[in-house]
């Protein structure tokens, strides 16, 4: 197999999957362009914005992609190249996609509300708090994992005590990204320009920002910057998201697709070899293929956080519900092209089946680098935009997911029933925005490495149990469910046995020579053993309302 053969085929695939499986939804479930969107029903000016569709389109993509979609396909390639690339594809169209569609549709017809609410809703009020009490862990868990990624990616100093001049370029490229976006914010809000004329400031934002970010790269410690981090994403999930979220991320979206874009044009031009077999075996380093590729392969097939976002912040920016297809599914089709490019990406600097060294991010960026010096174009500028492009990917979920974990935390709190003092301390935005943040830095200095396994059972499980809500929900409606069942089933059998081996290499591990840490071992125990507990108990709730007769 050769780079080009699988790009080309995986792309028809993943297209005839919008246009057809995806329509096919939308007609099942029903649209109605001419009714009143949850946006404008209950516009604050805070969470509920009317938003044009390539800007809703450009947040989701960005909040929903992370370092996901590189990170997994990379990882997984230790088991060959075939099931990574089913798994994408399969995984990505008839699950995937469907959860996206499917939580955006349920809370965009539910006022805009998140998957929390409609199993309130739906489900029961039980439900409801123990689902909002694994979001919340879920996001933590995010927040940690992606805050690590990107304080590595702005570190201007490596671990060796060497500089890294595209780090640096990185990092002033970001921190000036979050100011521009600001100005941009006012401007979109204010002047209210067409989506054309967006577009080209946007563009011609970016190009300045890069080249001021080449020019006067920012040289800081990965330990400062992820102070720095954790002091923005509170700054960010506070913040009203016309003024950063959805500007960051509109403007980040051409980045991002820039880069699919030049990988792609690299890949077709260069045509590179995958030196990786097709398939190893069922069991690699002493990990089975089940549960683990499809827990590792999670932003590119199917990832629970999707959900959050779809359900938690763009369902509120929704202007018509016809734009709920693309923003939502097509996304999700364009993340699984970039899943594969990632696996095009480790393919071709395998040598003899090996997989190469170093983190996933600096893979894939080396890689995509060395397909665009072999068109003429430096390596050295080429590999930093990757680098660039891939830490906007995690900084976009960052702002994101640290604002879906506040918003579950004050969700659990807010009750029409009590209203007292403790309830109300705790439901203030900023309190829970400090809860999450403080448990998040503490698993963050551990390293993403430790955290990815963990985060990608319960990324998971957050995609059985959102699918689950949605099938209660579509029932409910007497609309037609019956093509989540099967990606529910399958997923719950997936992250529980995962979470299943997590849990007893942690006990056993307390038990062994081997040194137990508290603060990497002991968290992910406490973790991976609630998430479970959590996710079996809405899981049963929820299985027992779509069992019930209707009534």
């Amino acid at each position: 197999m050769n780079g080009l053969t699988m790009i080309v085929i995986s792309a028809i695939v993943l297209l005839a999957g919008y246009l057809f499986y995806g329509r096919y939804l939308a007609k099942k479930w029903g649209i109605d362009p001419d009714k009143k969107t949850p946006a404008y029903e209950f516009e604050d000016g805070i969470d509920y914005v009317p938003t044009k569709p390539s800007v809703v389109f450009g947040h989701e993509f960005a909040s929903v992609a992370g370092a996901g979609p590189i990170t997994g396909p990379i990882i997984a390639a230790m088991f060959g190249w075939l099931p990574v690339l089913l798994w994408i594809l399969i995984g990505g169209i008839f699950f995937g996609a469907v959860q996206d569609f499917a939580a955006m549709y349920a809370s965009v017809k539910n006022k805009g509300k998140t998957i929390g609410y409609i199993i309130e809703l739906y489900i029961g009020k039980t439900g409801k708090n123990l689902f909002l009490i694994f979001v919340w862990l879920f996001s933590i868990l995010v927040v940690a994992a992606f805050a690590d990624i990107v304080a590595g990616t702005f570190a201007g100093w490596t671990p060796k005590g060497d500089l890294s001049v595209a780090n640096g370029a990185v990092a002033t490229t970001s921190t000036l990204f979050i100011f521009v976006s600001i100005a941009l914010g006012f401007f979109i809000r204010r002047v209210k320009p067409s989506g054309l004329f967006s577009a080209i400031v946007a563009i011609i934002v970016l190009v300045v920002c890069i080249a001021l970010g080449l020019a006067f790269p920012m040289f800081i410690t990965k330990g400062m910057w992820l102070y720095i981090v954790f002091i923005y994403i509170f700054i960010a999930s506070v913040t009203p998201v016309w003024a950063l979220l959805q500007p960051r991320d509109y403007l980040n979206s051409f980045l991002l697709i820039a880069m699919i874009a030049a990988a792609f044009v690299g890949i077709v031009f260069t045509n590179p070899s995958i030196n990786l077999p097709a398939f190893v075996g069922f069991t690699v380093n002493g990990l089975y293929l089940f549960p683990i590729l499809f827990v590792t392969v999670a932003c590119g097939a199917i990832s629970g956080f999707h959900s959050l976002v779809a359900s938690g912040t763009s369902s509120k920016q929704v202007e018509n519900e016809k734009h709920m297809l693309p923003i939502s599914y097509g996304a999700m089709i364009i993340e699984c092209f970039l899943a594969v490019i990632a696996l095009v990406a480790v393919g071709s600097l395998a040598i003899d089946g090996k997989l190469p060294s170093g983190t996933p991010p600096v893979i894939f960026a080396s890689a995509i680098a060395g397909f665009l010096l072999k068109l003429g174009i430096s390596e050295t500028i080429s590999y930093t935009l990757i680098t660039l492009a891939v830490s906007a990917f995690a900084l976009t979920s960052l702002d994101s997911v640290s604002r879906v974990g506040r918003l579950a935390f004050q969700e659990f709190f807010i009750s029409e029933e009590s209203k007292s003092p403790i309830t109300k301390f705790f439901a203030n935005k900023y309190i829970a925005t400090i809860a999450t943040l403080i448990f998040g830095y503490l698993l963050a200095i551990v390293g993403y490495q430790n955290i990815w396994p963990l985060f990608g059972s319960a990324n998971q499980l957050l995609a059985a149990l959102a699918l689950v809500a949605c099938a209660v929900f579509l029932k409910k409606t007497n609309r037609q469910g019956a093509m989540l069942y099967a990606p529910m089933i399958i997923m719950l059998a997936v992250t529980f046995t995962a979470l299943f081996f997590t849990i007893k290499a942690k006990w056993l591990k307390l038990f062994s020579d081997s040194p137990f840490v508290f603060t990497s071992d002991g968290l992910q125990l406490v973790f991976a053993v609630l998430l479970l507990i959590l996710g079996v108990m809405v899981a049963v709730s929820g299985i027992k309302k779509l069992k019930a007769k209707q009534a």
